[in-house]
């Protein structure tokens, strides 16, 4: 079951991200979010507005900034296996300054067999599907990671 979920969202992506968390916010709210700065704030308001007095209850934690560390905290989360879902609506149409983090998350995220949104159509189809719900689906990490972290060194 997925239960802790990292938001990210570009600036030019806020707005669409926050119409996603409006329309999933009955979902989101059996889960503990985890955003980068600005986000994290806007998906509080968001969910406290279409939520409620129910949305006194909500985990949403506020990280950083992303280019001033928050989408390192959140790679450090996933390498950690404290995170079971990734939505990250990022801006392709512009180079951003910390374009190397956001690259590294995608890395993680893949590394480490992370269900990873970039956009609305993606994060529907994961957040709708079965497995979504289901407590006897558990992500199975790669072994390729074992292998490397027990690697012979000569």
């Amino acid at each position: 079951m997925i239960k802790n979920i990292a938001l990210v969202a570009h600036d030019s992506r806020k707005a669409e991200l926050m119409s996603w968390v409006k329309f999933n916010a009955e979902t989101l709210s059996k889960c503990t979010l985890f955003c980068t700065g600005t986000t994290g704030r806007l998906v509080k308001d968001t969910l406290s507005k279409t939520l409620g007095d129910k949305a006194a209850t909500l985990e949403v934690n506020c990280l950083l900034s992303g280019p001033l560390g928050g989408d390192f905290e959140i790679g450090a989360m996933i390498a950690e296996g404290k995170i079971d879902m990734l939505v990250f609506f990022c801006d392709n149409l512009i180079m951003q300054g910390h374009q190397n983090d956001v690259m590294g998350l995608v890395r993680l995220a893949s590394l480490y067999n992370v269900p990873f949104a970039t956009n609305r159509s993606t994060a529907d189809y994961i957040i709708a599907s079965p497995l979504f719900h289901s407590e006897d689906y558990k992500r199975i990490i790669p072994a390729c990671i074992d292998s490397y972290k027990n690697r012979q060194l000569k």
